[in-house]
């Protein structure tokens, strides 16, 4: 079942003789329980690609169908009602409130949206990322590894159509990478989260479903991982 859909996506900063198109004409779906893998150089566009997706940063051209929804058609205030519903964001540098601790990080989207929070789902959670011990911890209290799994409980505590990571082991060293892209893969494995990596790593890219190779905006390759 598709999940996503793509559909001649542009994106294109500035204007006139300094204008720099970042995607060009870009088209792909993505079924649901997909893990797909984004790799290019630096420059090639895929970051943009990834905030296109998120929501976070509108194309110029193309729509972005999210199970059926334009989510470009949106208001910015409905955007930001179905970014924080259905897209779970991973970031490189965890992107964590500093004041919060890892239970109130890890709610925070459904404090935002005035949810009660499902307390067994969150125990269920902090039980798979190994952080039920650390609950009340800030994030300075942690180490980079523990930082970003709490930003993994965070992007998934919705339980959202999608998950979007950039670079999510770019600050890691290769043991918690290693630990990082195992629990993704459990996630997408046993749970079907449908999930997009960006990643320079080729070990990861080789770990995924499919792997999309993008340069300068446009995707060169589109290749099924035979794993």
């Amino acid at each position: 079942m598709e999940i996503l859909r793509i559909e001649h996506l542009s994106k294109i900063y500035g204007s006139g003789e300094t204008a720099v198109r970042a995607l060009d004409d870009v088209s792909f779906s993505v079924s649901k329980g997909e893990f797909v893998a984004i790799i290019g150089p630096s420059g090639s566009g895929k970051s943009t690609l990834l905030h296109i997706l998120g929501g976070v940063d509108r194309p110029s051209a193309g729509r972005v169908l999210i199970e059926g929804t334009d989510i470009y058609a949106l208001n910015e205030t409905r955007l930001a009602i179905f970014r924080r519903r259905q897209i779970g964001l991973i970031y490189q540098f965890y992107n964590l409130i500093p004041v919060l601790n890892v239970e109130e990080n890890i709610t925070l989207p459904l404090l935002l949206d005035g949810k009660r929070v499902d307390r067994q789902r969150l125990d269920l959670l902090l039980g798979q990322l190994g952080l039920s011990q650390r609950l009340k911890h800030l994030p300075n209290q942690l180490s980079g590894g523990q930082q970003q799994r709490v930003s993994i409980g965070r992007a998934l505590i919705n339980d959202p159509a999608l998950v979007l990571a950039d670079e999510p082991t770019g600050n890691l060293d290769s043991k918690n990478s290693a630990e990082i892209v195992a629990l993704l893969k459990e996630f997408n494995q046993k749970l079907q989260q449908t999930l997009i990596i960006i990643t320079h790593d080729e070990r990861i890219a080789l770990q995924a479903d499919r792997i999309l190779s993008i340069e300068d905006g446009r995707i060169s390759r589109d290749e099924v991982n035979r794993k």
